[in-house]
Order: structure tokens, then C-alpha cells, then sequence
């Protein structure tokens, strides 16, 4: 069963939005983000380090679904210096916190999925998904329809979330 999203009526409006931002279709999407450093708000990046950013997943599974991104196009680990390394978790961890204040979830899913085969959307860039979660998330929308409801607009989220960081 394949999971859909439901959004609310701004759905539209944030894709020709999309559509107009004019993302480098040819290269990669993350890198594309990863350098539009005047474009923070448009492209919902919360933060950026000397070696990553944070940015909100347009496709959450749930509010909040941020991921942490290196800025160098890589899909190996292999190839991240010590400092990336060391501040790749140190803004998972500053995620974690901001998004615990913001939403109070009851846990978390952290991780990269390296790799198509292990559902890499984009798997050419490393990235590492920051998810909140409560008990009972996933519920009969998911089960019977394969849909997630999302309760708040993407904007809605930035906003809260950038308050707190």
C-alpha cells in the first residue's frame, strides 16, 4: 500500500510556489538548498552550520520532520571529515531538544537511509532524518486509507520551530 499525505487547501499554492522557486532540476535538490543561502525562509532551512544545515522535510510523516544535511554531495559516511561528523549530531541533538520544546513529543525516529534499496529518496546525499513521534500516529487514517493527516501547514511549523532554535 502506498502512504499518501492530506493536506489542507494551501496545498496548491506551495506547489506552484515550487514550481517557480526554479531548483537546479539538473543537480542535486540537497546541494541546491545547501547553497541558496538567501533563500532560507522560501526553502524552510531552520539552520546552517560551517559543514550542515537543517532543513524542514517538505514531505513530513509527521510536523516537525526535520533533516540534517552535510553540504558536501556525498552518499557515503566515508567521505565525511571528523568536524562534519562531530556537527552532524550536534544538530541532531539541538533538533531533537528544539522540536521536544515545540512539540513535546513522546520519542523520536532518527537516521539515514543509505541507499535506494534502503529507501533512500535521494540517495546520492547523506542525510540524516529527524522525526517526532507520539503513541498512536499512526492511525486508522494511515491503516485503512494509507494517508497521513498533517495538522499544521508547513509555514505554521517553520515559524514555531524557528522560535525555539
Amino acid at each position: 500500500m502506498t502512504i499518501e499525505s492530506i493536506w489542507a487547501g494551501w496545498r496548491m499554492s506551495f506547489i506552484e510556489a515550487a514550481s517557480a522557486q526554479k531548483l537546479d532540476q539538473t543537480g542535486c535538490v540537497l546541494c541546491t538548498i545547501g547553497s541558496a543561502l538567501d533563500r532560507d525562509r522560501e526553502l524552510k532551512v531552520i539552520a546552517r552550520g560551517s559543514f550542515c544545515y537543517v532543513v524542514m522535510n517538505i514531505y513530513p510523516y509527521t510536523s516537525g520532520h526535520l533533516m540534517v544535511v552535510p553540504y558536501i554531495h556525498s552518499s557515503s559516511l566515508a567521505d565525511f571529515e571528523p568536524e562534519c561528523r562531530l556537527e552532524t549530531f550536534d544538530l541532531i541533538d539541538h533538533a531533537v531538544n528544539t522540536l521536544s520544546a515545540v512539540y513535546h513529543p513522546q520519542g523520536f525516529n532518527l537516521g539515514a537511509n543509505l541507499g535506494r534499496a534502503a529507501g533512500a529518496g535521494i540517495a546520492d546525499h547523506v542525510h540524516f532524518h529527524v522525526v517526532p513521534r507520539w503513541l498512536g500516529d499512526t492511525n486508522f487514517m494511515t491503516t485503512t486509507a494509507g494517508a497521513r493527516v498533517q495538522p499544521e501547514s508547513l509555514e505554521v511549523s517553520y515559524d514555531r520551530i524557528l522560535t525555539k532554535w
